[in-house]
């Protein structure tokens, strides 16, 4: 099932972030408590009429040596139908949202070492899971940090919760799995206004013929004011075993604006 929006976009938090004091006063600190939002709207009229809508809200928390993040994303879209007596009536064609949340505690207050805990859940209306949940814990470190480039990765154990939706033919079904997840991020700011990131999340089900998730996440951020951004995110989610009648890939192809305060 492949899904292409015109203005959409996808909220998945990085991971790991460390913090670095000021080297004198004249440098300014970054604020505790961060917030974020994502908006992206379309509506056709005319030979065709839809209407698609995503949003997205991000919260962000580091003291000391905690970080926690929190991501909160929906995504809807709406078609125009005619049923066989002639009357016309808007129908959902998809609806997706998710949360994610992880916090993140650096080993030492200057050290690259970290430990994480993560939890997700999902649910889409029209995937062939009705509902996705998961939970890792484990260890993550800064690889590579300079001014430019960055590269953070962790991984752990996790157990995840897939529910199948029914078919005509197989009532609902719950499956759980033993999980390694493994996540990598890379960020690399090209110039002043514009930055590249590349997200990589495997979750891996330990035992053959069970579930694993796959998800890649590459998205460029131009800076239109210090505020407000313009975002194009490329995303792809894979399940590796899918219900008859579901592809295993879905793509979505994203543009939104970026608001921080």
């Amino acid at each position: 099932m492949t899904r292409k929006l015109a203005l959409t976009a996808i909220c998945l938090l990085p991971f790991a972030a460390f913090s670095e004091e000021a080297a004198d006063d004249a440098i300014p600190v970054a604020p505790e408590f961060t917030i974020s939002a994502e908006l992206g709207f379309l509506y056709k009229t005319g030979n065709t009429k839809s209407a698609d809508m995503k949003a997205g809200l991000n919260l962000r928390h580091e003291k000391n040596q905690w970080l926690s993040q929190v991501a909160f994303n929906f995504l809807g879209k709406k078609l125009e139908t005619e049923d066989d007596s002639g009357d016309k009536d808007f129908v959902t064609t998809d609806n997706k949202w998710g949360i994610t949340m992880q916090t993140n505690y650096t080993i030492s207050p200057e050290g690259q070492n970290y430990l994480y805990g993560n939890i997700a859940y999902e649910e889409d209306e029209f995937s062939s899971f009705e509902k996705q949940s998961s939970i890792s814990v484990g260890w993550g470190r800064n690889w590579y940090k300079t001014e430019k480039a960055s590269l953070f990765a962790d991984i752990g154990p996790g157990y995840k919760h897939d529910v199948n939706r029914a078919t005509e033919t197989m009532p609902e079904e719950s499956k759980d799995s033993f999980i390694i997840q493994a996540q990598a991020l890379y960020i690399r700011k090209i110039n002043d206004f514009v930055e590249f990131r590349q997200l990589f999340v495997a979750k891996a089900a330990v035992n053959t013929g069970e579930n694993s998730i796959y998800k890649s996440e590459t998205s460029i951020t131009t800076k239109l004011i210090e505020s407000l951004q313009l975002k194009f995110t490329l995303t792809v989610d894979h399940n590796t075993e899918v219900e008859d009648g579901f592809d295993n890939t879905d793509t979505q192809t994203a543009m939104t604006l970026v608001y921080s305060f």
